[in-house]
C-alpha cells in the first residue's frame, strides 16, 4: 500500500512515518519541512507546499493521511487567518483532489478542542462541539470539509486527538505534560494555571498506533473517533509529572497553582474508537515522563526555540495577518 503523509515531517509525523515504515507501507512524506526533517531514510520527503499539490500528484496513492496545518492554540491566535487557511481549507482541498485521483481514504487529524467546554460531561462523538476560539473551529472546520466528501468508493475518517504528548525526534516542550516535564527539570517548579480544568491526553506513540489502526480500518469504515489515553485534571497531571521527575532525577520539585479562569474545558470517551478501529492506547502520563527522561541527555538546551512551535512560526517571518 502506497501511502501520502501531507505534514508527515512533524511531531506526529516523525514517529508515525517509522511506524508505518516497519508494517510494510510505501510512505511518500510532503511537507515544507518548517521544523526540520528527523524522518527516516526509507522515506521519501518532497519539500513542496500541500496547495501545490495536484490530482495528478496524487494518482497512485491509496490513503492519504493529513497532518499538517497550524497546531496550538498560540499559533492559531498569532494569525487566525493562515490558521483558518491550513487548518480549514487545506485539509478540505487535499480531500478533494485525493478523491479525484482514485485514493481510496483520506485520515484526517482533528482534535478534542472542537469541544470547547463540556460542563464536566463525557463526551462522545456525537455530543455538541462549542469551541469557541480560532484553532478549534479551524479543526473543525476541516473535519467538516473532509468527512462530508466520503462516499461507498471513498472513506473518510477524522481522528479527535487528545492533547499529544511524549518523546519525538521532531521534539516539543510546548505540550501540557512535556512543559511540565521541562518546568521540573529546569526551575524543579511546575505552575499551574487552573488545576480543575479537563484534558484528554494521548501519548505521541499511541496517537501513532491510532492513525494506524485507521489506516488498516475496514473499508467501509468513516466517521469521528476520539482517541485518548484518558481525561486528567490539570492538577492531576502536575502531581504525576512532579512525582515521577522526582523518581527519576530526584530531588523535590514543587507545585505552584494560580487558579487562572480557562473556558477550554472538555473529557472525553473514545469506545468508538476500541470497537471499531481496535485501538487500545498503552501509555499514560507516568509513561510519558519516563520516556521524557530517558531521552534528556538528547535534547541539550531545553529552551531552544527549535522546541516551541510558535517560536518557529514566528522565526519563519510568516506573515502575521
Amino acid at each position: 500500500m502506497k501511502i501520502m503523509v501531507a505534514g508527515g515531517a512533524g511531531y506526529i509525523g516523525s514517529v508515525l512515518v517509522p511506524v508505518l515504515l516497519e508494517h510494510g507501507y510505501e510512505v511518500d512524506v510532503v511537507d515544507l519541512l518548517w521544523f526540520g526533517n528527523q524522518l527516516p531514510a526509507g522515506a521519501r520527503v518532497i519539500e513542496k507546499d500541500l496547495f501545490k499539490v495536484t490530482e495528478a500528484d496524487l494518482k497512485g496513492y491509496d490513503q492519504v493521511i493529513f497532518l499538517a496545518g497550524l497546531s496550538n492554540d498560540p499559533m492559531a491566535e498569532f494569525s487566525p487567518a493562515l490558521n483558518f487557511i491550513q487548518n480549514g481549507a487545506l485539509p478540505s482541498y487535499l480531500a478533494f483532489q485525493a478523491k479525484q485521483a482514485g485514493v481510496k481514504r483520506f485520515v484526517y487529524a482533528s482534535s478534542c478542542s472542537v469541544y470547547g467546554y463540556t460542563v464536566n460531561e463525557l463526551y462522545n462523538e456525537e455530543a455538541p462541539v462549542t469551541c469557541g476560539y480560532p484553532y478549534g473551529i479551524s479543526k473543525l472546520e476541516g473535519e467538516r470539509g473532509v468527512l462530508q466528501l466520503q462516499d461507498g468508493s471513498f472513506s473518510t475518517i477524522a481522528l479527535r486527538q487528545g492533547t499529544v504528548c511524549g518523546h519525538s525526534p521532531r521534539m516539543r516542550f510546548d505540550l501540557i505534560v512535556n512543559t511540565m516535564f521541562k518546568c521540573a527539570i529546569l526551575d524543579k517548579k511546575i505552575t499551574v494555571n487552573n488545576p480543575s480544568i479537563w484534558r484528554p491526553l494521548i501519548d505521541v506513540r499511541d496517537t501513532s498506533t491510532a492513525f494506524l489502526r485507521a489506516v488498516q480500518a475496514d473499508p467501509a469504515i468513516s466517521g469521528v473517533f476520539n482517541v485518548a489515553v484518558d481525561n486528567f485534571t490539570v492538577g492531576q497531571v502536575a502531581d504525576m509529572v512532579k512525582e515521577e521527575v522526582e523518581a527519576c532525577a530526584g530531588g523535590k520539585v514543587a507545585v505552584e497553582i494560580k487558579n487562572v479562569q480557562d473556558f477550554r474545558n472538555y473529557k472525553v470517551t473514545c469506545e468508538k474508537a476500541r470497537t471499531y478501529l481496535g485501538f487500545r492506547p498503552k501509555h499514560d502520563v507516568t509513561s510519558m515522563v519516563r520516556e521524557l527522561f530517558q531521552n534528556l541527555g538528547h535534547y541539550g538546551d531545553l529552551g531552544q526555540q527549535q522546541f516551541y512551535n510558535i517560536q518557529v512560526f514566528k522565526a519563519l517571518n510568516i506573515e502575521h495577518r
